[in-house]
């Protein structure tokens, strides 16, 4: 007569095998974080005043990582070109001098012809005020507010921008360490734009377009 074989089931065995399935959509579900989080849209803290009064310390920013093309994260491989920078964009960047990640404002591109005199920028010859009241300059198509308090700091004199590169200055003019300092910066190594600050110290959230 035959005898019947009974099975236990193994609990362990079990348990292995679901996780088995379940890890592949996991991981595959972390890199896309990843690569969204790298090469879609991120957000920058803002740690000092060198932007003032545009940003304040602390303001927290919401950046574009695919203004200027669209990288694999973590390498400066271009996937899609979306384009450059532009004058008058707020660009994050790290700085040529230390790896610094900084916040500031591109004022000229290649080609342009640039100076500075005590914190008053010169394009092609051109000054940048458009004669209305207060410290403003019109940088591109943006109409900006500077802090002279501390003076221009360091001048420039006539410079013509060469292709691919650009100039970056703090808005807050005689406390900023940019471009002044630590020279121009590849148009290729901007990797995001600026849009708007969703947090401000003191008040909580707010959005202010940049």
């Amino acid at each position: 007569m035959a005898t019947a074989t009974t099975r236990t089931r193994d609990p362990g065995r079990a348990a292995r095998t679901g996780w088995r399935r379940e890890l592949p959509p996991l991981l595959l579900m972390i890199a896309l974080l990843v690569v969204a989080r790298s090469s879609l849209a991120n957000h920058y803290q803002v740690p000092t005043g060198s932007m003032e009064p545009t940003l304040q310390p602390g303001d927290r920013v919401l950046v574009d990582m695919r203004a200027y093309g669209l990288r694999v994260p973590f390498t400066g491989i271009e996937l899609l070109g979306n384009g450059r920078p532009a004058p008058g964009d707020v660009v994050v960047f790290r700085s040529p001098a230390d790896g610094t990640r900084l916040i500031k404002r591109v004022v000229a591109v290649g080609g342009q012809t640039v100076a500075l005199v005590d914190g008053r920028l010169r394009i092609d010859g051109r000054t940048l005020h458009p004669g209305t009241v207060g410290d403003t300059e019109r940088i591109g198509d943006r109409l900006v507010r500077l802090d002279l308090a501390d003076g221009g700091g360091p001048d420039i004199a006539p410079l013509t921008i060469p292709d691919d590169m650009v100039l970056v200055l703090g808005d807050h003019r005689g406390r900023s360490a940019d471009g002044r300092w630590f020279g121009l910066v590849p148009s290729q190594a901007f990797y995001g734009k600026a849009l708007g600050v969703y947090w401000r110290r003191g008040e909580g959230p707010v959005w202010r377009r940049l």
